[in-house]
């Protein structure tokens, strides 16, 4: 008998809240959250918190929160809880709203909607850092993290940056810059972080600055850990010429993932031809037929396969190592000799004509020697030239003959 009337009761506590739920009821009336907040825990990580309105009445079960992210970027999603985490660069500020809503079977109401921002960081324009870029890599055992950055266009001379780097709950400020001429920091080297070895999540990037002159801006910048992550080159690599077939061998990068999760490019640069070609493999060996005549280098790039995470960078390129030798072939010694026999022959063919047609007495005629009429000549002058130089008076004397109008015009 009394569990028939537990039983009862029940059904009768179920049916109430049926009815309540039924929204048979069309004029519900949803109000908006209150005391909604938003508070920076973390570089580029904000809380928001509200508390349901208490003056909702009836109370109404199935209740949900839509939050909205207005700025930086446009985003919105639903949850059940009266607090919610967002993941966002806050250089600029940030503002977000919250609403109550209800989805009761073909129906949907909600409230008004509250809203709660953060201000923007104080700070001169033109003063931030600008083309902010980072690498990430493995370094034996530990995950290394360089990043670079341009000083901001307006920046004054004695403006110095400083980075912070977050990964999950872990924050770190860098300790070792590069520094350009005006020793301001321009780059910056972790090599060692706590960033995920596999390259899951996101990054966020924190750069501010300090002058005597003016307020530097920060700034704030998320990165996807599978896009900066740069694997290292593959290791050990090797090859072997039989006769003009050449087999290559590699092992996989120094990394967490396993063999079958890496892509490879194989470059053969011809050194005499001066061309290359890139061969994309999976696998760790690969054999093509090249032309054993002609030097080869080998060098071997490597990127980890969409299957085993999204796509990143592709590692440097390995050592590169040089096979086949430049030997002539029999044609192009063939050639050779042609091209020497037939200079020769042309030598002795244009010396021969230049022989039988005198053309070298031609182009290059004897010089005559003096007329003896003119070196006559030029004795008498001497000799007149002697006798006046007592008197300091000079007699030049000139024999009048009529045939030095006939001298020969080739002494002109």
């Amino acid at each position: 008998m009394i569990i028939m009337v537990i039983i009862f009761l029940f059904l009768i506590g179920s049916a109430v809240v049926l009815q309540t739920n039924s929204c048979l009821e069309k004029q519900i009336s949803l109000l908006p959250p209150v005391n909604f907040t938003v508070i920076v825990t973390g570089l580029s990580k904000v809380l928001l918190q509200w508390k349901p309105n208490p003056n909702q009445y009836p109370k109404i079960n199935g209740i949900k929160y839509k939050v909205r992210i207005n700025t930086p970027n446009e985003d919105d999603y639903e949850t059940q809880k009266t607090q919610s985490r967002s993941v966002s660069v806050l250089h600029q500020g940030f503002s977000a709203s919250v609403q109550t809503i209800l989805h009761c079977d073909s129906s949907f109401f909600q409230s008004s909607w509250v809203s709660a921002e953060l201000p923007a960081h104080p700070g001169a324009p033109g003063t931030s850092v600008t083309n902010l870029t980072c690498v990430t890599n493995i370094l034996r055992d530990d995950v290394s993290l360089r990043c670079t950055w341009f000083v901001g266009k307006n920046a004054p001379e004695d403006t110095q940056y400083f980075l912070f780097y977050r990964f999950d709950v872990y924050t770190e400020e860098c300790q070792e810059y590069r520094k350009d001429s005006w020793n301001r920091n321009i780059a910056c080297w972790f090599p060692k972080t706590a960033i995920d070895r596999q390259g899951r999540g996101q990054l966020a990037v924190h750069v501010n600055g300090s002058s005597k002159q003016i307020t530097i801006k920060p700034l704030d910048q998320l990165f996807d850990l599978h896009a900066i992550d740069q694997v290292n080159p593959p290791v050990n690599v090797t090859a072997k010429l039989e006769g003009n077939r050449l087999f290559i061998q590699w092992e996989k990068p120094v990394s967490n993932f396993p063999r079958q999760c890496f892509d490879y490019e194989v470059n053969i640069y011809n050194i005499r031809g001066d061309y290359s070609k890139i061969q994309k493999i999976q696998g760790n060996s690969f054999n093509l037929v090249i032309d054993p005549t002609c030097k080869h280098s080998l060098k071997i790039r490597a990127t980890v396969h969409f299957s085993c995470r999204k796509n990143g960078l592709w590692s440097e390129w390995s050592q590169p190592i040089y096979v086949g030798e430049d030997k002539p072939t029999q044609l192009t010694e063939w050639l050779l000799s042609v091209l020497m026999a037939t200079a020769c022959f042309l030598l002795l063919t244009l010396f021969f004509i230049c022989r039988i047609c005198q053309v070298w007495t031609k182009l290059f005629p004897p010089i005559p020697a003096p007329n003896r009429k003119v070196k006559d000549l030029s004795l008498s002058y001497i000799y007149e030239k002697t006798r006046s130089s007592e008197t300091e008076i000079e007699v030049i004397s000139y024999v009048e003959d009529p045939g030095l109008d006939n001298l020969d015009d080739s002494v002109f």
